[in-house]
C-alpha cells in the first residue's frame, strides 16, 4: 500500500485567506469572531459570526466568472488554487486520470437560492437564473475545481454535515493509498452566514448570544459557553502519494496515516452522550494508524463550544485513551475561528498539519473557568511548544457523522 502525505494547503478563512496568516493569528490566540455586518441583525437573537474578510472574488476570478458561482464556490476554488500552488505540482506532467477531488459543503449555495427565491418573489418565474441549480448544489465545489484543473480521477461531495472536511480527507487518503489514485485535492468549504441560517441555528438555541463580547463567545469547554458561533470559508489539502510527492521533489508538510468514520445512530443533531460514536471513530483511526493512544501528542478537538457536545467528546476521549487522556494535550481551534461548518474540518487539519510541522500546539482562546467535566489538558489561552510526531483531529456532524483522521510528520 502507498504511504500518503500532504504537499499542499490553501484556505480561506475568518483568521485570514492563505495558510501563513492564519497559522500566525491562530498561534497568536487571535480570535476571528466579529459583529455581522453583511446584513441587518437587528431583529435576531445572534448578531456575531465568523466572517471572511478581504475576499474580492470580481479580482480573483473576474467579475463574469465570479458571478457564476456561489461564496462557497468562490471560497473552495480560492483554496484549491492555492493549495495546487503551494504544492509545486506541474499539471502538464500530471497523468490527470489519477488526478482527483473530493470536496464537500454541508450547506451548499444557499444564498444564492435565496436570492432567486427573491427574484421569483418579486419579478416572477422569467427572471430566475437558469444558473440557480448548478450554483446551489453542494457538488459544485468539487466539480469547479475538477474543471479547473483537468481533474479527470474520482470526484465526489461528501455531506457529512460539520465532519465533511476529514470524510473528504479521509476517503481521499484510501483512494491513494489502496492506488487508484495520485493526487487528491480534499477537504470543505461553506458560506452559509445568511439571514435564514442565523435565524435556524438561533431558533434551534445552539448559537452563542453573547453579542456584547464576539472574541469571547466561543468558549469551548468552559463553564459559561453558551453555543457555537456560526463561521465561514474554505480549507483544502493536497494529497499525494509518497512515492509520487518524492519523484518530483515536492515539501511534505505531514504525513496521513489513519482515518476512522462512525455514525452515532442516535439523534439528528445531539451528540451521543457518551461519546459512543466519537470514541469508536477515534479507535478506528489510530487502529488503521497502528498507533497506540499512549503515542498520540496532540488532539485536535471538533470542540464547538456546546454545552453537550463538548462533555461527551471529554468523555468519549477518555474512553479511548484512558490514563493517557488527562497527559495528550487537546485544542479547539474554534475558539478562535468559529465553527465553519462543512469547511471546519479542512481547516482544522491544515492546523494539525503546522503544529506538527512547527512543534506548536494552538491555544484554546476563552477558558477560563473550566467546566468541571471537561477536565483535560485545553491548552488555555497560549500556545505550547512541544516536540510532536503524532496527532489526531476530530470531526463530528448533525445526524451522527464522526470522522477522524490521523497525521504524523514525515521521516
Amino acid at each position: 500500500m502507498e504511504r500518503v502525505v500532504i504537499t499542499g494547503m490553501g484556505a480561506v478563512t475568518p483568521l485570514g485567506n492563505d495558510v501563513n496568516t492564519l497559522w500566525s493569528r491562530i498561534v497568536q490566540g487571535q480570535s476571528g469572531i466579529s459583529h455581522i455586518d453583511t446584513f441587518d441583525t437587528s431583529t435576531h437573537k445572534t448578531r456575531i459570526a465568523g466572517l471572511v474578510r478581504e475576499f474580492d472574488a470580481d479580482a480573483r476570478f473576474g467579475r463574469k466568472e465570479a458571478r457564476r458561482m456561489d461564496r462557497f464556490c468562490q471560497y473552495a476554488v480560492a483554496a484549491a488554487e492555492d493549495a495546487v500552488s503551494d504544492s509545486g505540482l506541474s499539471l502538464e506532467q500530471l497523468d490527470k486520470e489519477r488526478f482527483g477531488v473530493y470536496v464537500g459543503s454541508g450547506i451548499g449555495g444557499l444564498d444564492t437560492l435565496l436570492e432567486q427565491d427573491a427574484v421569483l418573489r418579486d419579478r416572477g418565474p422569467d427572471r430566475v437564473s437558469p444558473l440557480l441549480v448548478p450554483m446551489m448544489i453542494s457538488n459544485m465545489a468539487a466539480a469547479m475545481i475538477s474543471i479547473r484543473f483537468g481533474a479527470y480521477g474520482p470526484s465526489l461531495s461528501p455531506v457529512t454535515a460539520c465532519s465533511i472536511g476529514n470524510t473528504a480527507i479521509g476517503e481521499a487518503f484510501r483512494l491513494i493509498r489502496y492506488g487508484i489514485a495520485d493526487v487528491m485535492l480534499a477537504g470543505g468549504a461553506e458560506a452559509a452566514v445568511n439571514e435564514l441560517s442565523l435565524a435556524s441555528f438561533s431558533n434551534a438555541t445552539a448559537l452563542s448570544a453573547r453579542n456584547d463580547d464576539p472574541a469571547a463567545a466561543s468558549r469551548p469547554f468552559d463553564a459559561g459557553r453558551d453555543g457555537f458561533v456560526m463561521a465561514e470559508g474554505a480549507g483544502i489539502l493536497v494529497l499525494e502519494s509518497l512515492s509520487h510527492a518524492l519523484a518530483r521533489g515536492a515539501t511534505i508538510y505531514a504525513e496521513v496515516i489513519g482515518y476512522g468514520a462512525s455514525s452515532d445512530a442516535y439523534h439528528v443533531v445531539a451528540t451521543h452522550p457518551e461519546g459512543r460514536g466519537a470514541a469508536q471513530a477515534m479507535r478506528a483511526a489510530l487502529r488503521e494508524a497502528n498507533v497506540a493512544p499512549g503515542d498520540v501528542d496532540v488532539i485536535s478537538a471538533h470542540a464547538t463550544s456546546t454545552e453537550l457536545g463538548d462533555k461527551s467528546e471529554t468523555i468519549a476521549i477518555k474512553q479511548v485513551f484512558g490514563s493517557d487522556a488527562y497527559r495528550v494535550p487537546v485544542t479547539a481551534n474554534k475558539s478562535m475561528l468559529g465553527h465553519m461548518l462543512g469547511a471546519a474540518g479542512g481547516v482544522e487539519a491544515i492546523v494539525l498539519a503546522k503544529s506538527l510541522q512547527e512543534g506548536v500546539i494552538p491555544p484554546t482562546l476563552n477558558l477560563a473557568n473550566p467546566d468541571p467535566d471537561c477536565d483535560l489538558d485545553y491548552v488555555p489561552q497560549e500556545a505550547r511548544r512541544i516536540p510532536l510526531a503524532v496527532g489526531i483531529s476530530n470531526s463530528f456532524g448533525f445526524g451522527g457523522h464522526n470522522a477522524v483522521i490521523v497525521l504524523r510528520t514525515f521521516s
